[in-house]
């Protein structure tokens, strides 16, 4: 016989780690690696499955494989973690994959992407179990009784993520491995909602991308900014690493590859652009970039170019 619903109210927003630049270090710091996906409570019951967003938005529909992994599990649970996609060439997480599924409405394409790439759930923290609310508990309690829970099976769809102890240690092997970042957490800490608290922090590392450029933005008939896009997706714009040189540059080949519209669905301009003077490109053209995080709506932030010099070389070059 099932057991009654989990009586729990959900936080309001799940609790956040807080930007720091820094690894806070001692015997009450356990660290975690930072999965590069969208943030997802869950509601289990023996089969019963609610599958929430970060602002607690219902997301059953838009991840269908995560619903029906959660069904076999045995047991209420209030669950916190990250849903991701890790591509396995890479040896990471791929953030726009998971965002291009946030995107997608129509139930024949969330069937589709559901088979054809599959997301994870990556657990990292439990808030309730079998009726009793463990949120007053301190963290390496909950991540204990979370482990108890859901030992490892090998099952890639659901798994909790490692705790370790040496953080110098995980930053060094995010950076060699191109990884987002780190999570710090205090061990006897108990669970708070959003950022109302100073138990988890979180370091990002910087993230390279091979965005194309798109368009050319102008202010006051001069080379403001890149128009970028990534993976068929606005990406945002990137002015930092521009000289006067590359300007000019940039201005030349946009009057030389003026597109007569934007790439986007219907001619239309990304929001952020419907006031700028853009000058859309026939011939977008790979440039390396840098940034902190791609945010929930998919644009790059911080972002700065990786190699001026190699934009440089190419504007120079005849085309």
């Amino acid at each position: 016989m099932s057991s009654p619903p989990v009586p729990f109210v959900l936080p309001a927003e799940p609790m956040g780690p807080i930007s720091r630049d820094d690894i806070p270090e001692g015997p009450d710091w356990g660290y975690q690696l930072k999965w590069d996906g969208v943030r997802a409570l869950a509601v289990v019951d023996d089969g019963r499955v609610e599958l929430y967003s970060r602002k607690l938005l219902r997301k059953e529909d838009t991840y269908p494989e995560v619903v029906r992994r959660l069904r076999q599990v045995e047991g209420s649970y209030v669950l916190d973690g990250e849903i991701v996609y890790f591509d396995a060439a890479l040896g990471r997480p791929v953030f726009q994959k998971v965002l291009q599924r946030e995107r997608t409405r129509a139930a024949a394409a969330l069937a589709r992407s559901s088979a054809e790439q599959p997301v994870s759930y990556v657990l990292f923290d439990l808030l309730a179990a079998n009726g009793e609310d463990l949120r007053s508990l301190p963290y390496a309690e909950r991540y204990a009784r979370l482990r108890a829970a859901f030992p490892p099976d090998g099952d890639p769809s659901l798994f909790v993520t490692d705790l370790f102890d040496d953080g110098p240690g995980l930053w060094r092997w995010v950076e060699e491995r191109g990884w987002e970042g780190i999570v710090s957490k205090r061990l006897s800490a108990p669970y708070a909602e959003g950022k109302k608290h100073r138990d988890a922090y979180k370091k990002r590392a910087i993230q390279r991308y091979d965005a194309r450029c798109i368009g050319v933005v102008f202010r006051e008939g001069r080379v403001a900014s890149l128009a970028l896009a990534y993976e068929g997706a606005y990406f945002g714009r990137a002015s930092l690493g521009l000289n006067e040189r590359s300007r000019s540059a940039l201005a030349s080949y946009a009057a030389a590859h003026r597109a007569a519209q934007s790439p986007f669905a219907g001619g239309a301009a990304p929001a952020d652009l419907k006031r700028e003077t853009v000058v859309w490109l026939d011939r977008p053209f790979l440039v390396a970039v840098t940034g902190l995080e791609v945010t929930a709506d998919g644009l790059l932030r911080h972002p700065k170019l990786a190699d001026p010099p190699a934009l440089e070389r190419f504007l120079a070059a005849p085309t």
